[in-house]
């Protein structure tokens, strides 16, 4: 049977080098405690992994020096010396009606069990029957095989040395009620390599299917047991450093990059190993790119390092003049005799002729075979740190890399996960070389039809630690999934299960059906899992009935579209899967589809602590809600109450790279089947749900927040993050180069929302960072942007309009947060502040922001919209009440004042103060909404005139769709003012005007426009929208004047001015309003006008109403005065928003300037350590210490050279506190250029982060040095505190807030 790795589109990564890993006794298979640990030991390393794909192109590689990984190899060899033997007690067990023996509680070490070694039996259908107690000793080959009823037992053997490596190979492995299959324990893991290969074909008839369960899988029937567990390793990790494209420019990584044709080009800075320029030169096809390639290497200057590598072909236009500039300036040999597509690589120094040339080429055979040019040179750093520059030019497959970051930026832990994909227990489905038969073949060219491994309920133990499933899962079935959990039920302590079921240190990858199926189960827990490469939603939650489920830091990568669900698909398999719709209806993609998810989370009381999703199709972690239980839980519980249910634990969960949204949580799915009612899919998505969490999932008693505590989001295309619904609290987030940073949307509109609200805490928003990307791969977009308006990674396009918090519907509230790095360009408008697009819903005044800190680096902190791209003519009814309350003046500097939009003047007065480039205005009073609804009249559009400004009249369409029978607006309006309605028809029959956030006593004077001859019917009532009943019901009077009306404006009266076709009257709020509900205690106050009357002229009084009704404007509240003070208490508190929020960290930024800057002007040069500036403007070196252990600033040093003094100071002179180390920062502005004796580099700005103490330099040890226009200019770093690597003292009792939150969503406290 043929095989294959299955599809391998992107990298795998690889392992850390330096894992421990614990094997020792205390296994008892079941639900029996453990016995006492013995000493622990060591693990052998994982295999190497091996690359995947046929060859594709020539490449050229460049590679930085291999010294660490001779190292690591020298340490995995003492890992394999170190090794210890378990030793231990044996424990009695009653397991079903056998005693078994565990010595040492290692599953092999039974005495009990009989050697088995059957052979490759490849036709023969294997049973092992009752008593039969086997330990597997070698590999073999089975049709099947079936650990029948009975109390039965199949043991992989192992070795202590990890040689005992076992392959079993068979169509399916039935474990049934009884039976056990074990490979190592929690006590005492599985030490040698075992391997279980699932094969068959999705065609085979000649194996028949087993009902339930299908074909190629593991199944766990009830009763069965499953204990399989490997070797302990670092699932996955953070980089501690970033690693560019081009490589690392110190340490020990290697890189490649694959390059197009020509000369592919890099410069190296000789005293930093920082790569300074990189270019590719197409000197096969353009003479030009010859020319300017030229014109670089006679610019510059001598000592750089220079690398140059073929890609393809490169001598074609390749002309004469340059090759005369690579022979003078580098010294090449070889450059005057390149032939057609050879390989040939260079490392040279720029002026070193032809003795510092390293150089290389090899002739080229085919184009999958090649020779591999090599050129390689040593070179050292300023801080003495060896790196080797190498050169590769070679026909060879491979792929893009891209920068991968390393470190805090801007505040925000943008570090690049590292997953271990290997494990020692290694699963895997035997695959096809391309797509047959009917295996989605029409989406897909590889094999989808993976094995499956499938848990039924009441099981007797299932664990499954570090355990590799690889092409699992099969895409054209239902219920077959890599891991799948199905209608377990309780599977914890409530399920009765002593030790309770999880799942720990999986590595799910290139699977063809989600990665984790969690189905009608509740309480398991996934902790340490890795998802890579799958197709359709990874971490799977089914029918909306699944509750506290745990997932603990887990990892998922790269989630692709699957064809099982609509919510998994993509648009063109939605458009194309109709065989569950109603006849011909074809689906919409972007309503009932494109909803693929890293995490899909369908019912809100599951814990999410520490886990990491990125590079979704659509969404990292979406959050969906069931009315009623679907698929095969229909009908178990009627009605899922998920919209009402509080959310689980929501802590330290990062979301980055996901094309739709970081995190989304809103919709439903359709819970019905397709109709002529309703044509759509089952389960497709819905916009019918509406998360609003209330105590014990009842809508009566109070309401409970959901908190987002500690969510980092960055680089994803929409949004960082969407969520609807109330009472929703996000706290101690970080938010950073996504289209949209956070947007909020209410859990509905009124009258149906019950005034929930929403609040934003102690965060931080970034618009674009210093994190440029790479402009390759999935990235589609690529311009300038950024505070340093270098060419960067853009979401959409270089004109979408980027902001950080979005208001929408409300009431939001946002305080206590900072935004940084929101720079508008020429094309585009960034915004810290700004509003959905397009917006036809309403807006609410009570929008409140507040302690709000707008860094330097904020060009617009709020914008309002322009006509043009994205905005449209920006003319919608939401456009045109924008509108937020600046309640300290942290915004615009006025304290009680709302920002609204320029051209409202429903909203204005004269001393509003305008803001152009907001298209703002921003201005006293006080502001509420009036819903109005009309009935009888369609295609109407309603124009409204504040008496003071007749002639800017408000125009709105309404919310429906034009030709409904009745529409809907909400109009903002000032307080304490009067104003006129028009119609752009026939006045409606009937008008509902409510009173939306009107505080008790707060009133508007409203003039409706009808025909002369209008009779009409007017009563107040209040709307108890729980019990949807009307009370207070009073009909109001006439009056003869408006004058009389105004008189007594409490009374409900109303006066028709005949004249001008204006019917008066006030509306007023009777009652207060409690918390942030639209409406009052007593209910939802609202007139209700019936009118009869026989014209159908189109009613707008303008004409006549003005000027008899025009007033001269005025301001109710006077606007405050101008703050002029620090805003005290504005912005977060946390400087840096991390993913592991137990590490401190000290802000660091260096400017250093060079003589060019100080020329034009510049002399703002300092040090600043925890936004605590030191400036420095005498030429020279600054030099600050800091206590890398506390963060404190223990001393400050300047010299106006180097010289002895300055080397004797950083010998001896920089203070050591204890054991503590020292965390040091430099820069020098030196006019004119100086020759440091210490540092062999001539320079005039300079800016070290450098370690003071400990064996070696933690990774974040950096020099940045130029002059001119290379000048580093302003540098910022976060450097982590009290770490054991610098000689602190560990804390004496420091208390982790991710796993005291994991012990108690597991029941542990």
């Amino acid at each position: 049977m043929p095989t294959s790795d299955g599809p391998s589109r992107f990298p795998v990564f690889v392992a850390p080098p330096h894992s421990h890993h614990q094997r020792c006794p205390g296994y008892v298979p079941g639900r029996v405690a453990p016995v006492r640990s013995p000493p622990p030991a060591k693990a052998p390393p994982p295999p190497p992994i091996k690359p995947h794909g046929p060859p594709a192109a020539r490449q050229a590689t460049f590679n930085v020096s291999e010294e660490n990984q001779r190292r690591e190899r020298a340490q995995r060899l003492q890992q394999r010396k170190n090794t210890l033997i378990c030793c231990g007690m044996s424990l009695s067990v009653k397991f079903s009606d056998l005693s078994l023996i565990f010595s040492e509680n290692c599953p092999d070490h039974n005495p009990s069990l009989s050697s088995w070694s059957p052979g490759h039996q490849p036709e023969k259908a294997v049973v092992v029957r009752r008593g039969n107690l086997f330990r597997l000793d070698s590999s073999a080959t089975f049709l099947s095989l079936t650990i029948q009823s009975g109390g039965k037992l199949v043991v992989f053997a192992d070795a202590t040395d990890g040689s005992k490596n076992i392959t079993v190979r068979t169509h399916h492995i039935l474990i049934e009620e009884g039976g056990a299959l074990h490979i190592g324990s929690p006590k005492c893991r599985y030490r040698s390599r075992a391997t279980i290969i699932l094969i068959g074909r999705s065609d085979d008839t000649s194996m028949p299917e087993v009902p339930g369960l299908g074909r190629k899988f593991i199944g766990v029937k009830a009763g069965g047991t499953l204990e399989l567990h490997g070797a302990e390793r670092v699932s996955w990790s953070l980089l501690t450093r970033s690693v560019p494209a081009s490589g690392l420019s110190t340490g020990g990584y290697a890189f490649q990059r694959n390059f197009s044709r020509g000369i592919n080009l890099r410069v190296v800075d000789q005293d930093t190993a920082a790569v300074l320029f990189t270019e590719r030169y197409d000197t096969h096809d353009s003479p030009n790119d010859s020319r300017r390639l030229t014109q670089l290497l006679r610019s510059l200057p001598a000592g750089r390092i220079v690398t140059l590598a073929v890609g393809d072909s490169a001598v074609k236009s390749l002309l004469d003049e340059t090759k005369k500039a690579i022979e003078e300036k580098l010294g090449s040999s070889f450059v005057y005799d390149l032939k057609y597509r050879q390989a040939w690589a260079l490392v040279s120094v720029v002026g070193g002729g032809n003795t510092s040339c390293s150089e290389d080429v090899r002739e080229h055979e085919n184009h999958d075979t090649g020779g591999r040019a090599v050129a390689r040179r040593n070179f050292t750093t300023v801080d003495g740190v060896g790196f080797t520059v190498t050169a590769y030019s070679e026909w060879k497959n491979g792929r893009p890399q891209y920068n991968h970051v390393g470190e805090i930026i801007d505040g925000v832990d943008m570090r690049a996960e590292v997953a271990l994909l290997s494990r020692n227990i290694l699963i895997y489905g035997e695959m096809e070389n391309s797509c047959y038969g009917n295996n989605m073949c029409q989406f897909y060219s590889h094999d989808t039809f993976g094995g499956h491994i499938q848990i039924l309920g009441n099981f007797s133990s299932v664990h499954l630690s570090h355990v590799e499933l690889k092409n699992m899962g099969q895409q054209r079935e239902k219920s077959r999934y890599p891991l799948h959990f199905h209608m377990c039920g309780d599977v914890d302590q409530r399920g009765g299960y002593l030790e309770p079921t999880y799942v720990d240190g999986l590595a799910i990858h290139h699977s063809f059906s989600r990665c984790l199926t969690i189905h009608a189960t509740n309480g398991l827990l996934v902790k340490n899992t890795v998802g890579y490469d799958t197709l359709g939603h990874c971490f799977f939650l089914e029918d909306g009935i699944e509750q506290r489920n745990t997932f603990y830091h887990n990892l998922g990568l790269l989630t692709r579209p699957g064809t099982l669900l609509p919510t998994d698909r993509n648009e063109t398999m939605c458009t194309s899967i109709k065989d569950k719709v109603y006849k011909n209806y074809t689906p919409s993609p972007s309503t009932e589809c494109k909803a693929v998810s890293t995490f899909w989370i369908a019912n809100p009381n599951n814990n999410l602590i520490s886990n990491a999703a990125a590079g979704s199709q659509d969404a990292g972690i979406w959050f969906v809600f069931h009315s009623s239980s679907t698929g095969d839980s229909h009908g178990l519980v009627p009605e899922t109450k998920a919209e009402l249910t509080p959310l689980g634990i929501f802590y330290n969960n990062r979301v980055h790279s996901n094309f739709k949204a970081g995190l989304f949580i809103d919709k439903g799915v359709k819970t019905t089947n397709a109709s002529a009612a309703d044509p759509r899919e089952y389960l497709c998505l819905d916009n019918n749900a509406r998360f609003r969490p209330h105590q014990d999932a009842d809508p009566s008693r109070p309401r409970v927040a959901a908190v987002i505590d500690t969510l980092v989001s960055f680089k994803n295309n929409d949004l960082g993050a969407w969520i609807r619904g109330g009472d929703i609290v996000i706290q101690n987030s970080g938010f950073a180069d996504n289209g949209v940073g956070l947007s909020f949307a209410s859990d509905g509109s009124y009258p149906k929302d019950e005034g929930s609200s929403q609040e934003v805490t102690q965060s931080l928003f970034v618009g674009e960072s210093q994190n440029r990307g790479t402009n390759a791969g999935q990235n589609k977009y690529w311009g300038v942007g950024g505070t340093d308006a270098k060419m960067r990674t853009l979401p959409r396009n270089r004109t979408f309009p980027i902001r950080g918090f979005q208001i929408y519907d409300g009431p939001v509230r946002l305080t206590q947060s900072t935004f940084r790095g929101f720079v508008p360009t020429p094309e585009r408008y960034t915004s810290a502040v700004g509003f959905n697009l397009k917006n036809t819903w309403q807006l609410n005044p009570r929008n409140n922001l507040s302690q709000l800190s707008f860094h330097s680096t904020v060009g617009l902190q709020a914008f309002f919209g322009r006509p043009g791209q994205w905005f449209e003519e920006n003319d919608l009814d939401g456009d045109k009440n924008s509108i937020f309350h600046d309640v300290d003046g942290s915004v615009t500097g006025y304290r009680d004042t709302y920002v609204g939009r320029a051209d409202n003047y429903l909203i204005q007065h004269p001393g509003c103060v305008r803001l152009p480039q907001w298209s703002g205005v921003t201005c006293s009073g006080r502001y509420s909404q009036v819903y109005i609804q009309t009935q009888g009249a369609s295609s109407l559009s309603l124009s409204i005139s504040r008496d003071e400004y007749p002639d800017a009249p408000l125009l709105l369409r309404g919310i429906n769709s034009q030709g409904a029978p009745s529409q809907q607006y909400q109009p903002v309006l000032m307080m304490s003012k009067s104003y006129t309605l028009h119609w752009s028809g026939p006045a409606p029959r009937e008008v509902v005007l409510s009173l939306i956030n009107f505080d008790k006593d707060d009133w508007v004077l409203v003039g409706l426009c009808y025909p002369s001859d209008t009779a009409f019917q007017i009563m107040a009532d209040i709307n108890d929208r729980q019990s949807n009943s009307f009370d207070d019901i009073v009909d109001y009077g006439t009056v003869s004047s408006l004058a009389l009306l105004q008189k007594n404006p409490t009374n409900r009266k109303y006066f028709f001015d005949q004249s001008a076709g204006l019917l008066w009257f006030y509306l007023r709020a009777r009652h207060g309003r409690d918390g942030h509900s639209y409406c009052s205690v007593k209910g939802c106050e609202r007139v209700k006008v019936m009118a009869t009357t026989s014209s159908r002229e189109t009613c707008n009084c303008t004409g006549k109403a003005y000027p008899k009704y025009s007033k001269t404007p005025s301001a109710v509240l006077p606007m405050p005065a101008l703050n002029t003070q620090p805003c005290k208490g504005c912005g977060a508190q946390q400087l840096v928003f991390s993913s592991e929020p137990w590490t401190s960290y000290l802000q660091t930024q260096v400017k250093s300037l060079s003589s060019k800057q100080e020329q034009g002007g510049d002399n703002a040069s300092f040090i600043t350590v925890n936004e605590v500036t030191m400036s420095f403007s005498q030429p020279g070196f600054f030099l600050v210490s800091v206590d890398a252990c506390t963060g404190k600033v223990t001393k400050k040093t300047s010299f106006s050279k180097m010289d002895a003094k300055m080397e004797q100071h950083l010998k001896t002179g920089i203070p050591k506190l204890g054991t503590h180390s020292t965390v040091c920062c430099l820069r020098t502005a030196v006019f004119p250029p100086v020759t440091l004796s210490l540092l062999p580099v001539t320079t005039e700005s300079l800016a070290l982060w450098g370690f003071l103490g400990g064996p070696s330099p933690p990774p974040w040890v950096s020099l940045q040095a130029g002059e001119g226009d290379d000048a580093p200019g302003p540098q910022e770093r976060y450097l982590p505190l009290g770490l054991e690597l610098y000689g602190c003292s560990p804390p004496a009792a420091q208390t982790r807030n991710d796993l005291e939150l994991l012990k108690k969503a597991t029941g542990q406290q």
